[in-house]
């Protein structure tokens, strides 16, 4: 596995180029459908693969969580992926991949690691309503291998959600006041848990808000804004406060949405803010420099409304004084 030794910066540049890496794995041959099927992980949440070591079992946990292990000092969860996925393999997973999720890490249970394949977001796809559906959405894109097998990404945040508190937990809602306001927010996320959360988010604090269900969708729908606004001689920023974006989308990832974004002349004035669960600096600065305004972290609603407060606070003043020139005008 040297392949994911390779410097951070490369992997940037990847990213920034709406381009990624995909390691390949397999979650065993299902004893039900006699198939091994292949799935994928972005290859930035991997921090290191290797055999798995002696897991400390623990009681009162969710089906699919094995125990935990212990990694240079750190006590780290381990979700069998089989489980989760309710496959029956032949044999037991030999692979444990050590991920990071927005600064939190866990490894999961795999059968075998292929390969990793890299690959532009262009080619990754939405999956079909069928199997988009399966699980609650678990599968959240689909690409093609040479060898005409697909590969199945896997939602990790519903893998989190399902197995512990991530963004369940209502007590992170505490404490955050209601923003009495008109404005709208449109947001763009591929995971169906993480939108579920934004929706959440975004009702307690009383924001009205557009989704989609990746960067190709969210253009298509700001494309239709600005050809509105142009019809009814307004700008786009008089229907919407701003953009929420995810960074790992299939089809146009967060990176080109937000770059095309900015280079619009149409979007002027059109704060961008950047949803990750890939919360290193490297992605940080990427997202600073196709134009991102913010960037901040998944999960973290209180975070969210900091960051929102302030463009709310100034789309409501342009929109009270462009009320009071059009007043002036009449």
């Amino acid at each position: 596995m040297s392949k994911l030794m390779k410097s951070i910066d490369e992997r940037t540049r990847l990213a920034g180029a709406n381009r990624l890496e995909i390691l390949l794995f397999s979650l065993g041959k299902d004893k039900n459908t006699n198939r091994s099927e292949v799935y994928g992980i972005n290859v930035f949440k991997v921090r290191e693969v290797m055999r798995v070591p002696d897991i400390t079992h623990a009681p009162d946990v969710p089906d699919a969580v094995e125990g935990m292990v212990s990694l240079r000092g750190s006590m780290i969860p381990v979700i069998n992926l089989a489980k989760f996925c309710a496959i029956e393999p032949e044999t037991p997973p030999e692979i444990l991949i050590i991920t990071e999720y927005n600064k939190f890490t866990q490894a999961v249970l795999v059968h075998s690691v292929e390969s990793i394949l890299r690959l532009e977001w262009t080619q990754v796809k939405v999956p079909p309503p069928m199997m988009a559906n399966r699980m609650g959405g678990l599968i959240t894109a689909v690409t093609e291998l040479s060898d005409e097998r697909i590969v199945m990404i896997l939602d990790v945040e519903k893998v989190l959600a399902d197995t512990g508190d991530f963004g369940n937990d209502p007590s992170i809602y505490d404490g955050i006041e209601p923003l009495e306001t008109d404005a709208t927010i449109m947001f763009a996320d591929d995971s169906v848990v993480a939108r579920k959360q934004i929706e959440t988010c975004m009702d307690k604090i009383g924001i009205k808000h557009i989704s989609s269900k990746n960067g190709k969708e969210a253009w298509i729908q700001l494309d239709e804004l600005a050809k509105r606004a142009k019809r009814n001689d307004k700008k786009v920023t008089d229907y919407i406060a701003a953009v929420l974006t995810d960074v790992e989308m299939p089809e146009m990832d967060g990176y080109v949405l937000t770059k095309k974004i900015k280079n619009d002349p149409r979007f002027e004035g059109l704060p961008v803010i950047m949803h990750s669960s890939l919360s290193a600096d490297a992605n940080k600065s990427i997202g600073h420099a196709v134009g991102a305004d913010h960037y901040v972290p998944k999960f973290d609603p209180t975070e969210l409304v900091t960051v929102f407060r302030p463009i709310i606070e100034k789309w409501e003043e342009e929109q009270a004084a462009q009320s009071d020139v059009d007043s002036s005008a009449a």
